[in-house]
């Protein structure tokens, strides 16, 4: 994390930033399927923790809907993907092992934005 005097303590120096028409619905869904912790502010933007990371989500009273395409790591690329069917998202594709190590998926949130869910295998495949 940051250090410097410009930055809040335990804060990183980029933070994504979604905003929705609906952004209860949205954190509740980042918390269920990514773990995220963090409370829902009706009047501010949220500060989401998905382990050492800050997501914010803010709802369009002052902004347009912004989707974004996210890559997070998770500890089982399978098991997330599936909850996040299960909770609505669009499967764009299925979990695959990559030639760079990573075990991933593609999803796409009731929002518009999407994610691709990863976990590392620490094996790299030329």
């Amino acid at each position: 994390m940051s250090g410097s005097d410009h930055v809040p303590d335990g804060w990183p120096a980029l933070i994504p930033r979604l905003f929705a028409d609906d952004p209860a619905q949205l954190v509740d869904f980042i918390q269920h399927v990514f773990c995220a912790t963090g409370s829902f502010q009706a009047d501010r933007p949220t500060e989401l923790r998905i382990e050492d990371s800050i997501l914010m989500v803010g709802s369009t009273l002052e902004r347009e809907a912004m989707p974004a395409f996210l890559y997070v790591y998770v500890a089982d690329t399978d098991a997330t993907h599936r909850k996040a069917v299960e909770a609505g998202a669009t499967a764009l594709e299925e979990p695959l092992d990559t030639p760079y190590g990573d075990r991933r998926s593609m999803i796409r949130d009731a929002w518009g934005n999407t994610w691709q869910i990863a976990t590392h295998s620490g094996t790299f495949t030329p």
